[in-house]
């Protein structure tokens, strides 16, 4: 008996990834996503390349004028609001994180009860469908002349941001396993200590998903809510305002911009929820 449990182990250890084996093949795995992403990439600029030159038409220019306009625009100064990229894209990051902390605060809270609780469900259930289905961005141009270009943007991306994050957050209660919650009650938990200890951790990782996710929408938002009338610059405004004077070049090098904004706030609220999943055991 002695020998078959030694032989079990050595069989285990034998067939189980060493972590040496798992860090190779994520770096095999990491060198292969990017060398496909540089191709992909390297691709699209061709097409695009041959698109502006037989095209030849100002609204489509050539990825190398789009390139030095991107980099111009860090550097110098912008002639109409005297502002470099780095002053646009401080002030939409701005806009965009008020908002989401506006419906973190609120969606979260609201998510848990409405999950956790039928009859508050029941309550809220009714206002929060009458207002899910109305897009974000038809909501831009009351909110600007109700509120101003101050605080109508945020309240735009407040409400791209908060639909996301609560309808995730319900779906994750309702996803707990029946039989966690049966376990704290015949333990004696009382309904505060469940709510506490087993509903809120076991919903993190669909709160993060739906942080992602709603992150994604802000963005879409603050572009809409500054193409219409925010006050106060945004790179939204540069795009609208070089649109309006023709300078295509710098209009596509502002919307590279926002492209690289929303894909970095969404990689990285990505890696984030990987991180707190794994941490959690649910990957």
């Amino acid at each position: 008996m002695v020998e078959m449990s030694k032989i079990s182990k050595k069989l285990i250890a034998f067939l189980k990834p060493s972590d040496v084996s798992l860090k190779t093949d994520r770096r095999i795995q990491f060198v292969k996503t990017l060398v496909i992403a540089v191709i992909s990439l390297s691709m699209f600029v061709m097409v695009w390349w041959g698109l502006s030159e037989w095209i030849n038409t100002a609204f489509l220019p050539r990825p190398d004028i789009v390139f030095e306009a991107f980099i111009d625009s860090f550097q110098t100064a912008d002639i109409t609001t005297g502002r470099t990229m780095w002053d646009n894209i401080i002030t939409s990051s701005i806009r965009v994180a008020w908002g989401f902390m506006l419906a973190f605060i609120l969606a979260v809270p609201l998510g848990l009860m409405m999950g956790f609780s039928k009859t508050f469900e029941s309550f809220s259930k009714p206002v929060v469908e009458v207002f899910r289905p109305i897009a974000p961005i038809a909501w831009a141009p009351l909110l600007l002349i109700a509120m101003g270009g101050i605080v109508g943007p945020i309240i735009v991306i407040f409400i791209g941001v908060f639909f996301p994050l609560l309808s995730n957050i319900i779906f994750g209660v309702r996803s707990i396993q029946p039989i966690l919650i049966d376990a704290a009650r015949t333990l004696g938990a009382k309904r505060s200590d469940m709510f506490i200890k087993v509903i809120i951790p076991s919903t993190v990782p669909y709160i993060m998903t739906g942080i992602r996710i709603g992150l994604g929408i802000g963005w879409m938002c603050v572009v809409a809510a500054e193409f219409l009338g925010a006050v106060g610059g945004g790179v939204g405004q540069y795009v609208q305002f070089k649109t309006e004077v023709n300078r295509f070049d710098q209009v596509f090098a502002g919307l590279i911009v926002f492209s690289i904004l929303g894909l970095s706030t969404t990689e990285l609220s990505g890696w984030v929820e990987k991180r707190v999943s794994k941490r959690m055991g649910l990957k």
